[in-house]
Order: structure tokens, then sequence, then C-alpha cells
């Protein structure tokens, strides 16, 4: 039995007791996961339709049919396009942005030995500001430079998009220029509001990421966005483009500021790395790192950050390649709006948002933070 796409997740269960039958449309599932909370729904071979909510993986229901192969190329083949589905048979996987009258959608299908896996992740509809998102208001700082690098880092799922997307509408909103956004693919839609803001999309209108920055520097840019800064074309051109007069925001998958910036100079050869540490030091402006935790309530995540801003002391750290020295610096530089991830940690902790077991597992210092919870 199948359920239409504005169905309830209440009605859909109720219309299918005791098992909940393979729907026939992955609209239907987005719907259901979209009214629910969840961030991601995974419709996988011989598993059961699954989402993560809070940072958790579950099936959506326990007593829901296991999907089959030829579930899941029907509900492949019903939502793609016929480029996606050729690219697909090509390729074995195709990413893009899918968008039904519910919202839009971060999409990666894939085929393997069983057969094909969908992904979703669902987007916002609207931009949140940083505000709305919690953010320390001293990252605003951030948004206000002529030129240099601000970096967004953190784990896949930890929020490192919408952050990014937050920090551009804090432009957008408060600025006159020209903002233009390298993704890959497109999630979240900007408005210009005081700014002309152009956003490309890798692989749809551009080759690589690469490419669209290079192409970008030509365009006249105030500000660049850069989603996942992941080979050394990239962070070359995106180092040099924050030297040369342009705010440069971008993304790594790292957990702190130490190993950002190991990350950032190692992908470099060795005999260019002392010019690239202090091209680094004198244009970064600043880490922001995050991690989404488990509320205790279990009522959603709450955000748990690590914030550098460049100073003379930063940067004579990054010329030297002493990274390992940035948590004192970290930790002596509060006033300057700087914060350890695992002060934040704590903070939550005392707060009563996280329990003790998950400010533990993901500090830094564990010993340090077992005494902070009073975990033995």
């Amino acid at each position: 039995m199948s359920a239409a796409p504005e169905q309830s997740i209440v009605e859909v269960v109720e219309e299918n007791p005791p098992a909940v039958h393979v729907l026939h449309h992955v609209d239907q599932y987005l719907a259901i996961g979209k009214e629910s909370g969840a961030s991601d729904i995974h419709l996988s071979v011989n598993l059961r339709p699954t989402w993560r909510r809070f940072g958790t993986l579950e099936p959506i229901w326990l007593q829901a049919d296991k999907l089959t192969a030829a579930d899941t190329e029907r509900l492949a083949m019903s939502f793609l396009d016929e480029a996606q589905k050729k690219l697909l048979e090509e390729r074995g996987d195709v990413d893009f942005a899918y968008t039904n009258e519910n919202g839009r959608y971060r999409t990666s299908v894939v085929r393997h030995r069983l057969g094909y896996d969908l992904v979703f992740r669902i987007i916002q509809a609207s931009v949140r500001s940083m505000d709305e998102l919690g953010l320390p208001p001293q990252l605003k700082l951030l948004t206000q430079f002529q030129n240099g690098l601000v970096l967004v880092t953190g784990s896949v799922g930890s929020g490192k998009s919408t952050t990014l997307a937050a920090l551009v509408e804090e432009v957008n909103r408060t600025r006159h220029e020209h903002i233009i956004t390298l993704e890959d693919p497109i999630e979240y839609l900007f408005t210009p509001q005081g700014c002309q803001v152009n956003q490309r999309e890798v692989h749809t209108h551009t080759e690589s990421f690469g490419a669209a920055l290079r192409g970008a520097l030509r365009e006249d840019p105030d500000v660049i966005m850069v989603g996942e800064m992941r080979d050394l074309e990239t962070i070359s051109l995106a180092i040099t483009a924050s030297e040369t007069g342009h705010l440069v925001l971008g993304t790594l998958h790292t957990g702190n500021a130490a190993r950002t910036l190991d990350r950032l100079l190692d992908v470099f050869p060795v005999d260019q790395r002392e010019q690239i540490r202090t091209m680094v030091s004198e244009s970064l402006r600043g880490i922001i790192s995050q991690q989404l935790v488990p509320r205790a309530d279990g009522a959603g995540r709450a955000l748990a950050i690590e914030i550098l801003m460049n100073t003379p002391a930063v940067a004579n750290v990054i010329r030297e390649s002493k990274t390992f020295m940035l948590p004192g610096i970290i930790q002596t530089g509060k006033k300057l709006g700087m914060k350890l991830m695992d002060d934040s940690l704590a903070d939550l902790y005392r707060a009563g948002l996280i329990s003790a077991d998950e400010a533990v597992s993901r500090a830094e210092q564990k010993p340090a933070m077992k005494q902070i919870c009073g975990v033995i």
C-alpha cells in the first residue's frame, strides 16, 4: 500500500499495520523525513528505509519491509532525469541537488554489487542567520574583512554547510559587494540583499572547484565561498585569492584548528611549504571547528565549537610550523574571542545540554574532561 507525499508519518504508519510496505516514490520518504526532523534519508538494498535523526542512524519503521534491489532501482529511476540516468550508467554514481515541491535535498545515488543505494541530505528551506544558529557574536568579525581566509571545519554532518551559509548571508545582509559561491552541489539558495550573489555548481556549471576558482578570479568578486577545499589546486588557488584582495570562505574535513593548518600545509610539496606557511600566516583570518553533539534530553543536537582568530602569536606559530602550540594560544586568547573545543564541550555539559559520556568521548583531553564531568 502506498501513501501520498503529503501524508504525515502517523498516517502512513496507521495505514500500514503491522508492516510498512515499500512506498512508490522517493518524495514520500523525503516528506516523512522532513516532517519528523531527520537530517538524512537512506534507501539501501536489503535494509529497511532509514533516517538520521539527531545524529543517530535508525530505521524509520521497525516493522517496515526491507528494500530489494528492484525496489531501490525503481525508486532511483522514478526521480532521476535522463542526463542523470546516463551519468549513473556510465560512472556508477551521481551527486546533485534534488528539488521537489517540499524542498531541496543533497542527493547521492550509487551503484554497487547489490544494486542501487540512495542517500538524501535534507536542506533547510531558508538560510538561517548566525544569530538563529546561536553562533558566537565574535564570528561576525570574520565576515567584515576585505580579504583573507576563513575556514569552517568538522566531520561529515557537523553542520559546516549551514555555518558557511550563515557567514555568506551575513556578508549578503551587511555589505554591498559581489559574492560568488562554488558548490558541489548547490545547497542553500541565496536571495541577493545588499550583495550581488552568483552561485555555481561543480560538474553542472563548471568542471571542477579549481576551474571554477580560476574563473571566479576573473569575475571581479569580493567574497568567494568554496564549498570544499579538497585538493592541492583548490587550496593553492584559495590561498592565492585570499592574498590578492578577496575574502575566501571555505571548508575542510578536519577536527580542530591545529589539524586544519596541518592538513592545509601538508598537501603542498615539501619544497613549497615554507613559502605557503608564510602566505597562510598572513592571510588566515580565523578557523571555526565544530561538532553537533546529541542533547541529553534527546531533543536534537547542541553545537560545540572551537574558534581560532589569527594574531601575531598564531601567525608566528604557523610560520615556524609549531601548530602543536595552538591549543595553548587559544586557551589564553579568550578575550580575543577564541575558544577550545574542550571548553565548549565542558560548557555544554555544565549547562545540562549534553551527557558526561558525550563530553568525554569527544574531548581532546579526556582525563581533564573526566575530572570536569566527575567520571571515574
